[in-house]
């Protein structure tokens, strides 16, 4: 019965050459190419003129401007994210469809919209702005507002990776480790959390990535000011706004390789905690 049940399920699609020819073909088209004609611009350049746009001034600023917002993005969203999907799976009230349906948003709501938004509420004269920005704390047109505006469009990639895991723990285990005297924090640290690292890093990493590229959303609220609140997709802008291609192109290089490089890393924590687990 298994058998034929694995067989019917293999025959639901076409063959594997043609699906995976199919995919093979979209990957190129719209991932692989225009990656590849990025970097063939960027090769172009060689590498004194690709490291003198690298490196100068504004771009480091932009660069030290980018992933400070987007860590602090990610912290946020790791631990509210984590909170919102705890409270999505482990209880019941009302309104919580409607909040769950909510944590989607980001991703169906353009992210230029989300930026007028954020600046309404956070302006001077905005709804939070009015009360913070008397008490010292200005968000539009600073640091903080691009965090804010990296932390909306990012965190349903850690709700929504760890919450499908988090509802699979079985609750028999936790009621195990319950009746063998573990208190709630053992439940978790011991039982619950190992089952949802994986997925919890991968999160996050993709939330930090997102926060990398983050663009219609920062625009508005951060003022777009060179050295202070201007970020790396926005410098991206102003280079292909001036027809300057290969600058262009090599910070759109160094946008990549970081997001590369945050994946690889989370890859690689992940693999060594299934090996761990499957040691244990």
């Amino acid at each position: 019965m298994s058998l034929f049940s694995k067989s019917s399920q293999r025959g639901i699609l076409p063959g594997f050459s043609l699906t995976l020819g199919v995919t093979l073909l979209y990957f190129t088209i719209i991932v692989a190419l225009p990656l590849l004609a990025m970097l063939y611009k960027s090769v172009n350049l060689g590498w004194s003129d690709f490291w003198t746009i690298i490196s100068s001034e504004r771009a480091v600023a932009t660069y030290r401007i980018t992933v400070g917002a987007a860590a602090l993005a990610t912290l946020f969203n790791a631990l509210f994210g984590m909170l919102l999907a705890w409270v999505l799976v482990r209880y019941e009230f009302p309104g919580r469809r409607l909040l769950d349906a909510v944590v989607d948003l980001p991703f169906a709501l353009p992210t230029a919209v989300a930026g007028l938004a954020l600046v309404t509420v956070f302006s001077a004269n905005g709804w939070f702005g009015r009360f913070l920005e008397p008490m010292g704390i200005k968000v539009a047109y600073a640091p903080l507002g691009i965090a804010i505006a990296m932390m909306f469009t990012s965190i349903p990639f850690v709700i929504r990776t760890v919450q499908p895991v988090l509802e699979d723990v079985a609750g028999d285990v936790e009621e195990a480790a319950r009746s063998l005297g573990a208190t709630n924090w053992q439940i978790f640290s011991r039982v619950i959390w190992p089952a949802i690292f994986p997925a919890f890093i991968a999160g996050c990493s993709l939330s930090f990535a997102r926060s990398l590229g983050e663009f219609g959303a920062i625009v508005f609220i951060s003022g777009n000011l060179p050295f202070e609140t201007e970020v790396m997709s926005l410098l991206v802008f102003i280079r292909l706004d001036e027809y300057d291609y290969p600058a262009a192109a090599a910070i759109a290089t160094v946008m990549l390789v970081m997001a590369f490089l945050m994946l690889f890393v989370t890859n690689s924590i992940q693999a060594r905690q299934l090996r761990y687990a499957d040691r244990s």
